[in-house]
């Protein structure tokens, strides 16, 4: 009888294990869990929760009836609530898109249109009497970017670089010298540093996106006189809204759906406003594949080469 009450409790306790460590870990299946990668967890939870609000009442008809956020410290973490089912759908810039993707398995689900603009480029510049013309010319000299986070001031200058056959190299301090046959980098943590550290002659050239080169605040027009442009990228998306794998189809179908109307729905106006300035989303199309394509290439070429 004894030896029969161990081998129940050894059951048991696997039974209890495996709760644990398998599906478990997934939400309830009639929540949607939206994450966020965020430094500022309370002013990112102000950001998304009015959109939450508005998606979850017209998903009930796929057993959607709860809506809740979950932040993420870094895209690593994100990348484990995707791959655990403990996230369901995130929105990020390209860049960290196709990086959760390689992470996760997460899948594009729309393009993120915001205050208008549905893609973007990046721009390298220098001062107007800088003898730098190409990108080829940038060898041997130094140029500021914003910080690894960024798509379009770090992830697509870095890519480019690589393309064009230069070594991009990192510098310990602006103070630093690049070597003759690199491209020395310096990360500057803004794109207003950005466009100072050029003005001032403290880097020879600078990489911001076509959104900030055209920003007053970021880059100020009395700066601007002063620069040229040396190279524009092709464009890439603004912003992506991932889904992770294995999400519902019905549910993946219906949030897309309803991100869609929610462009043209009056409702939905102030909650999109409130995401990140969101003024409407867009199916993913061959184009824009291809761009995402290039980024995920260009990012294991990154990761491999230069970090």
């Amino acid at each position: 009888m004894s030896r029969l009450r161990r081998l129940l409790q050894s059951v048991m306790l696997c039974l209890a294990i495996a709760a644990m460590t398998g599906p478990a870990l997934a939400g309830p299946g009639h929540v949607l869990v939206l994450g966020r990668i965020s430094d500022d967890p309370k002013s990112h939870y102000a950001q998304l929760q009015p959109l939450l609000d508005y998606v979850i009442p017209r998903m009930h008809d796929v057993g959607i009836t709860e809506g809740r956020i979950l932040m993420a410290r870094d895209a690593q973490q994100m990348g484990s609530y995707l791959r655990r089912g403990r996230v369901d759908w995130v929105t990020e810039t390209s860049g960290t898109a196709v990086a959760l993707g390689l992470r996760s398995g997460a899948k594009p689900l729309l393009l993120t249109e915001r205050s208008g603009v549905r893609d973007y480029h990046t721009v390298f510049f220098v001062r107007r009497d800088s003898p730098i013309q190409t990108l080829e010319d940038l060898r041997g000299h130094t140029l500021a970017l914003q910080n690894v986070a960024s798509t379009s001031a770090y992830l697509v200058p870095v890519m480019t670089l690589l393309q064009h056959g230069e070594t991009p190299e990192i510098l310990a301090s602006i103070g630093d010298v690049a070597a003759p046959d690199t491209v020395g980098y310096v990360f500057a943590r803004s794109e207003s540093n950005i466009a100072t550290f050029v003005h001032k002659g403290l880097v020879d050239a600078g990489a911001v996106s076509s959104v900030d080169w055209s920003d007053g605040k970021r880059i100020p027009a009395n700066f601007l006189r002063d620069f040229r442009v040396i190279h524009r990228t092709a464009p890439y998306p603004r912003a992506v809204e991932m889904v992770r794998e294995g999400l519902d189809p019905q549910v993946r179908d219906r949030l897309q759906q309803v991100l869609l109307d929610a462009a043209s729905d009056p409702q939905a106006r102030p909650a999109l406003k409130t995401f990140f300035g969101t003024s409407g989303f867009h199916r993913v199309d061959a184009q824009m594949q291809h761009r995402l394509d290039e980024l995920k290439q260009g990012l294991t070429r990154v990761r491999m080469v230069v970090e």
